[in-house]
């Protein structure tokens, strides 16, 4: 993480943009233990019923407008992944 204050002022914007969405946070930024490759900064893992609905936020006015500051704050990257049929 190259900036963690600008980095937590993105969280505390971030956060509202799923705000009555179907989402929910599994995972944001705790403890982690590698063991094969190298450590990230942190993880924010954020579940959605699906694909669309988390292209939905991510592609959202509101998510759009904050994204920035953490593109400008970290060296993360961003993915969506299809999971498993319930």
């Amino acid at each position: 993480m190259s900036d963690p204050a600008r980095y937590a002022a993105y969280l505390e914007a971030a956060l509202p943009t799923a705000a009555g969405r179907p989402a929910r946070i599994l995972v944001m930024n705790g403890a982690l233990t590698p063991v094969e490759g190298a450590c990230p900064d942190g993880v924010v893992i954020v579940e959605f019923p699906d694909v669309q609905a988390a292209k939905d936020w991510y592609q959202s006015p509101e998510y759009q407008a904050v994204v920035g500051e953490r593109l400008a704050s970290t060296n993360g990257r961003a993915v969506i992944v299809e999971g498993l049929p319930a």
